[in-house]
C-alpha cells in the first residue's frame, strides 16, 4: 500500500512538471552574438524568463537589418540590436515597435572609438576634428556608424561630404582595411581598437562618448506581438530589465577617480557572456566589450527622434516616418530625455 502510494505521489509530481511546463509562454528574440546582448543572456542562464513563465528561443543573426526584417515579418517575437536608417523605415510602416534600451554611448564608458591608421596618425591625424579630407572605413551606408561620423561632423563643424566613406560590410573588414594601410581611419568598437592600438597598426585619437553620447541600440517588438500578447512582452521586458539591473552592477561600476572597476559579480557574469557571445571572448575583451546599458532599461527618447531626423536629411529614411509612432514607452517606467512635443 505504501509503495503504491509513493508511486501515485510520484505520477502527480511528474504530471504537475509537466502542466508547469506546457503553461510556459513560448517567445523568440533575434540578436547579434555580441557581447551588447548581454542581458538577454544573463535572463536565461540566471532563470529569469522561467521565473516569469517565458519558453523564450534565440534566433541569432549576423548583422542587424536582418534582425529587424525578422520582427517585422513576424519571425521572432522580439529583437535587440542597433538602430539603423534601414530599422527606421521599417518602423515606419507600423510593424515594429522600440519598447526598452539596450546599448548606449554614455560618457566615461568606452563603446565605440575614432581610429587612425598609423601612417595617417604620423602624418597628422590625431584628434577626431580632423576628418575632412580622410578616407574612413565604416560597415554600411545608413549603419550606426555612419550615424556616429554625422553627428560628429555636425558637433566639430564639417560637411560630412568632406569625408570619404568606404562601407565595408564588416568590421572584420574594417580593421583588415586599417592595417593595410587602404584607408586612413576607421570607426571600431572598443575591443577591436584597443587590438588594432596593441598590434600596432591603428591609434585611438578619442571616443564617440566623448564626443556625443547617443541612444545606440534598442529592445523592439512586433506590433502585432504587443496586441495580441502583450501580457507576454510585459514579462519578458520584467525578466530583462531585471538582468539590465544585474548587468550594471557587474560592468559599470567606477572608481573614485572615474576608472571602470570589475569585481566578483562581472566574474559571475563573464562566463554566461563567453556562453553565447562568438567568436568566444577573453575575460578582458568581454570587460572591454562591456557598453553602457541602462539600469533600468530606460531609453534617451529624443535622441531617437534626432537620429530619425538626420537619416531624413540624407534621404536614408522616408519624411513620413515618425519616431512617436514606433515608440511604445508604456513598458519601462522613467524613460530619459523626453522631447518637448
Amino acid at each position: 500500500m505504501h509503495n503504491r502510494f509513493i508511486a501515485i505521489l510520484a505520477a502527480l509530481v511528474t504530471l504537475s512538471v509537466a502542466i508547469a511546463a506546457s503553461a510556459q509562454e513560448k517567445v523568440s528574440i533575434a540578436a547579434l552574438r555580441f557581447v551588447s546582448s548581454a542581458p538577454i543572456f544573463i535572463a536565461m542562464e540566471k532563470g529569469y524568463f522561467k521565473d516569469q513563465g517565458l519558453e523564450v528561443e534565440f534566433k541569432f543573426f549576423d548583422a542587424a537589418q536582418p534582425i529587424a526584417v525578422a520582427v517585422a515579418a513576424g519571425d521572432a517575437d522580439l529583437g535587440i540590436t542597433g538602430l539603423t536608417g534601414g530599422f527606421f523605415n521599417l518602423a515606419g510602416k507600423g510593424a515594429i515597435k522600440i519598447i526598452a534600451a539596450q546599448s548606449r554611448e554614455e560618457p566615461g564608458y568606452d563603446f565605440v572609438a575614432y581610429v587612425a591608421g598609423k601612417k595617417a596618425f604620423d602624418a597628422g591625424f590625431t584628434d577626431p576634428g580632423k576628418f575632412p579630407g580622410k578616407t574612413i572605413a565604416i560597415t554600411q551606408t545608413g549603419s550606426t556608424f555612419h550615424y556616429m561620423l554625422g553627428m560628429l561632423a555636425e558637433k566639430r563643424g564639417f560637411k560630412l561630404t568632406e569625408v570619404t566613406l568606404k562601407p565595408l560590410q564588416s568590421i572584420a573588414n574594417v580593421t583588415a582595411a586599417l592595417k593595410g594601410e587602404q584607408v586612413d581611419g576607421a570607426l571600431l568598437p572598443a575591443n577591436n581598437a584597443y587590438a588594432a592600438e596593441k598590434d600596432g597598426f591603428g591609434k585611438i585619437i578619442g571616443w564617440v562618448h566623448q564626443e556625443t553620447p547617443w541612444q545606440l541600440g534598442a529592445l523592439f517588438a512586433g506590433s502585432r506581438m504587443i496586441e495580441q500578447r502583450r501580457a507576454v512582452v510585459e514579462k519578458f521586458v520584467a525578466a530583462y530589465v531585471k538582468a539590465c539591473a544585474d548587468y550594471a552592477e557587474a560592468f559599470l561600476q567606477r572608481d573614485a577617480a572615474g576608472k571602470r572597476v570589475f569585481g566578483d559579480k562581472a566574474d559571475a557574469l563573464i562566463p554566461i557572456i563567453q556562453k553565447y557571445v562568438e567568436p568566444k571572448p577573453s575575460v578582458d575583451q568581454v570587460k572591454a566589450s562591456a557598453s553602457y546599458i541602462d539600469p533600468q532599461g530606460r531609453l534617451l527618447v529624443k535622441n531617437i527622434y534626432d537620429q530619425v531626423t538626420w537619416y531624413q536629411a540624407q534621404g536614408m529614411v522616408a519624411r513620413d516616418v515618425d519616431a512617436a509612432k514606433f515608440l511604445d514607452l508604456s513598458f519601462v517606467k522613467d524613460h530619459l530625455d523626453l522631447p518637448k512635443r
